[in-house]
């Protein structure tokens, strides 16, 4: 049993999607970051730089916090959605390393600018404009000629999904990314991936891509 410690952002979305997957059972401990209880002292024990997701492994009793690490954790685990063969892990590692480093914290701050805040900072909204198709560029290429990111399904497509669900927050239309956009549709079409997006937010809907 996994205890997973949540909220509806999308790292913590690739956890949920990534134990749906791998059909481990968990259960869920929102953590609202909105009302600043990832400020808890209990879930900073667990998670020391207050933020989500963070799982304790019940059967271990292993703690585990940054997203990218408990997707390796997980894969571990289960031997599901992580190769064991050492070349293709390597090049799962290059692809999480990539969303880790590029996804997630430039498409974070073109939520920022051009979500929440357009208008505020002209110059800001047109370099995060454009460092997000950069971004797309790069996946779009990556998938030409592949239904995945690494050839088979992998936590690294678990990992880069719930942030290109929200192409709408960075202007991003997918019809200039055919491949994104064929592997998105994919993505958002697997019950899995439906059910974790959902989590912990039961109301909560995937994109039309």
């Amino acid at each position: 049993m996994i205890d997973l410690y949540t909220w509806s952002t999308p790292n913590g979305r690739k956890i949920s999607i990534a134990l749906e997957e791998m059909g481990l059972a968990y259960t869920t401990h929102p953590i609202n970051i909105g009302k600043d209880e990832q400020f808890a002292p209990a879930f900073l024990k667990i998670s020391p730089n207050n933020k989500i997701p963070a799982i304790i492994d019940r059967d271990s009793g292993q703690s585990v916090f940054e997203s990218g690490a408990i997707l390796m954790y997980l894969g571990e685990k289960t031997g599901k959605l992580y190769p064991a063969e050492a070349k293709a892990r390597i090049r799962i590692h290059e692809w999480l390393m990539w969303q880790m480093s590029a996804v997630g914290p430039f498409l974070g701050r073109a939520h920022y600018f051009l979500h929440y805040n357009e208008g505020k900072a002209p110059f800001a909204d047109a370099w995060f404009a454009a460092e997000a198709k950069r971004l797309y560029g790069v996946l779009d290429r990556l998938l030409d000629g592949q239904d995945f990111m690494c050839g088979d399904y992998s936590i690294v497509d678990i990992a880069t999904f719930p942030w290109i669900a929200r192409f709408a927050w960075q202007k991003i239309d997918l019809n200039d990314f055919p491949n994104v956009r064929r592997w998105y549709q994919a993505m958002a079409a697997r019950p899995a991936v439906i059910k974790g997006y959902r989590v912990p937010d039961a109301s909560a809907e995937i994109p039309a891509g």
